[in-house]
């Protein structure tokens, strides 16, 4: 294993201890296991997301994405606010 010295701040340090404690445990080492689950995935993020082209005009991408569908936009508003209305009661 190789060491690894971070300067992070105070805020961020004293909420990552509490977590890492709380996940791992209170013994020797857990807030190693942490880290490196952290570092794990924020490696994984940034190889996705350097996979991923984002296009120079994603408007022009979007256009004409839904002509297939029939209803107007403004239909289409009212339909989504009723879904997440009934979703809402349903909780």
């Amino acid at each position: 294993m190789r060491s690894l010295r971070i300067y992070l701040p105070e805020e961020l340090e004293r909420k990552f201890r509490r977590a890492s404690m709380e996940c791992y445990g209170y013994s020797r080492g857990s807030l190693s296991k942490a880290a490196a689950d952290a570092i794990r995935r924020w490696i994984r993020v940034q190889e996705t997301m350097a996979g991923i082209e984002i296009p120079s005009e994603p408007v022009r991408v979007l256009r004409g994405l839904l002509s297939h569908v029939e209803k107007s936009s403004v239909e289409l508003q009212h339909e989504a606010a009723e879904i997440r209305v009934d979703r809402a009661r349903a909780r």
